[in-house]
């Protein structure tokens, strides 16, 4: 009865002070830290009743250490209850340092983590840093320009970008700002400039990346500030700017043009990846035993040679095969076969935009090869846009279009041919359509060529829309008369028709009197 009445003063409720003793053979401790750990409340107290003295910490009534930590359980009462779901339910077990690490802080790709530090190690675009060119010399001087970068992905837009601040000289260094026209709008330019405008003693330069997805408001927003000294803007596009940035913003900013990178250069950045122990392949392995990284010849050709001038897409699956490869590495040595670097493509990959400027760049390069006869260049043409994922109804169209223009007259069954061509492949798609259009693209490209009926409808077109005042009346001898007051008025009056009457007929005009004799088909 002693221990319930202590248990009772602590504040706990008759039946539960109870129960707690009678599972804990009336040992006071156990039957205390039970009552803690199963976290038994106390009942309200009846109105009339004075509040018990609840007492959160029970050191003052069994004498122990006042600084020991009451609100962890002690260790025999948690290997015996460890089976209880609700303790496990309440338990916080905390995230290993590893999972934190990676939860807080995610490993950047490869292609991210080899980005050149300065110019001198960008690989590739010689024309752009040669040694007098004019980003060289700008960042040697610390006066660097506002200039547009276009060109494919993955050929050092942002690199260079970066590379010019980290170039420029201690004296003259920029601070840079980062946006992306995917998911920024004017309100993030106006606080980075802003915020240029606050730093008196160090000048900005503000990198917009895929600018062309601003609409011309929005491209607005950057005259007055490159303008007044602002900022220095830097804008990576891959579409022309000619077609996507509005003509004052290109009158203030310098076209800078980027090329696909060459297998060399391929070549160099792969190589490199593999032997950088701070960003290359082995910063991303810091975990494993691997210390060394080798990769097959054939894996570094393969790749250079498949990534269609990309470094990005070499880097990227680069780090995919090491990935695999890791899987059987030996002891502390990875080694990068061409099947993991195989494995991690897939396929070859090609730079093909079905809305942008490579697209109209490859229908023009089929266009002409079937134009000149050149019927294995056309095909290999209808290849890349095929295999770049082109609409094959899309090509189908172009060949109609072509059966007239450049064919025409030379060869009528050409324009039977492509109509024929587009409802194959309306009915069997792809990839099975393909032979079907590399048929027809071969017809069109052996086909003799005339363009008298497209220089005819040409000039037709130039004659109607430079005619002076309206456009002359149908003359009435080639008028329709169908009803009687049409036949009085002079409708169709001194029409010859060629079948009764073919002598008179062939003296007969068609054309308006200010067109009399005037030829616009000429036959050669």
């Amino acid at each position: 009865m002693e221990a319930l009445e202590q248990l009772l003063g602590m504040g706990f409720a008759a039946d539960s002070a109870a129960q707690a003793l009678s599972s804990c053979g009336g040992d006071i401790h156990k039957a205390t830290d039970f009552l803690l750990l199963n976290h038994y409340q106390t009942p309200p107290p009846p109105l009339d009743s004075t509040p018990p003295n609840i007492q959160p910490k029970i050191n003052r009534f069994f004498n122990l250490n006042p600084k020991s930590d009451l609100k962890t359980p002690p260790k025999t009462l948690i290997e015996k209850h460890q089976h209880s779901p609700d303790l496990i339910h309440r338990q916080k077990r905390p995230r290993s340092p590893e999972i934190q690490e990676i939860a807080t802080a995610p490993r950047a790709p490869l292609s991210e983590r080899m980005r050149p530090r300065s110019l001198d190690e960008v690989v590739g675009q010689d024309h752009l840093l040669s040694g007098d060119s004019l980003l060289r010399s700008a960042a040697a001087r610390g006066r660097l320009p506002s200039v547009i970068l276009w060109g494919p992905p993955g050929t050092g837009k942002t690199s260079i970008a970066r590379a010019l601040v980290s170039s420029c000289p201690p004296s003259a260094s920029y601070r840079f700002v980062s946006l992306s026209a995917v998911t920024a709008g004017v309100k993030e330019v106006r606080d980075a400039v802003d915020a240029a405008r606050r730093r008196s003693g160090k000048r900005t330069l503000l990198f917009l990346d895929e600018v062309h997805r601003f609409n011309k408001a929005q491209q607005d927003s950057f005259l007055p500030v490159i303008e007044d000294g602002s900022i220095v803007f830097v804008g990576a596009t891959t579409e022309n700017p000619s077609f996507h940035l509005i003509t004052p913003l290109l009158s203030r900013c310098r076209v800078l043009t980027l090329s696909p990178l060459q297998p060399p250069h391929l070549s160099t950045l792969i190589k490199q990846a593999s032997v950088d122990s701070e960003r290359g392949i082995l910063a991303g392995m810091k975990r494993t035993l691997v210390t060394s990284v080798e990769i097959e010849d054939s894996a570094v050709e393969f790749l250079s040679l498949n990534c269609d001038g990309d470094a990005r897409v070499a880097l990227n699956a680069l780090e995919a095969a090491a990935t695999t490869a890791a899987t059987r590495a030996a002891a502390d040595r990875l080694y990068v076969a061409c099947d993991d670097v195989k494995e991690a493509l897939q396929c070859k990959h090609l730079a093909y935009d079905r809305a942008g400027e490579e697209h109209y760049n490859l229908i023009s390069a089929l266009h002409k090869s079937m134009r000149g006869g050149d019927a294995d260049a056309a095909i290999y043409w209808l290849a890349r846009m095929l295999e770049g994922g082109e609409a094959p109804l899309y090509v189908a169209r172009r060949l109609i279009r072509f059966a007239s223009e450049d064919v025409g007259l030379a060869d009528s069954q050409a324009l039977a041919h492509a109509v024929a061509c587009h409802q194959a492949c309306h009915f069997i798609g792809m990839p099975e359509c393909g032979v079907v259009l590399a048929h027809c693209v071969a017809y069109l490209a052996l086909a003799p060529k005339s363009v008298a009926v497209y220089r005819a409808f040409g000039a037709a077109q130039k004659a109607v829309r430079e005619s002076v005042g309206q456009n002359e009346r149908v003359p009435m001898h080639l008028r329709n008369a169908p009803t009687k007051l049409m036949k009085e008025l002079g409708y169709g009056e001194g029409y010859a028709y060629p079948p009764d009457d073919p002598d008179r007929a062939a003296s007969q005009t068609y054309l308006p009197l200010s067109l009399q004799g005037r030829k616009f088909l000429h036959l050669p």
